[in-house]
């Protein structure tokens, strides 16, 4: 599984637009949760791309540091290719992204 992360310039000067996409197959409930949206694990499906055969989704970023999951069928899995980790109280491990 191979997850591609691209930061843009966002709409206003403040925020930057955050492109997540996991290459899975489609008919999966796809999700990202994080400390962007109070760990909600439904709260920011990530919708399928049948062009791209990935699920996509861009969110509006203020520059910070960010913890996050994806949440696929209702199993929490960090980002495996993102090497930037922080234990969390669980103990396992979130992926780290810092918006610059």
């Amino acid at each position: 599984m191979q997850t591609v992360i691209e930061v843009r310039k966002g709409r206003t000067a403040a925020k930057r637009e955050v492109e997540f996409r996991l290459p899975a197959e489609a008919g999966k409930t796809v999700c990202i949760a994080g400390s962007f949206n109070d760990w909600e694990p439904t709260a920011t499906p990530m919708p399928y791309d049948a062009a791209d055969a990935c699920y996509k989704l861009c969110l509006e970023l203020a520059p910070g540091y960010y913890e996050y999951k994806f949440v696929i069928d209702g199993q929490w899995l960090m980002d495996e290719t993102n090497h930037n980790f922080a234990a969390n109280d669980f103990g396992t491990l979130n992926s780290v992204l810092t918006v610059e």
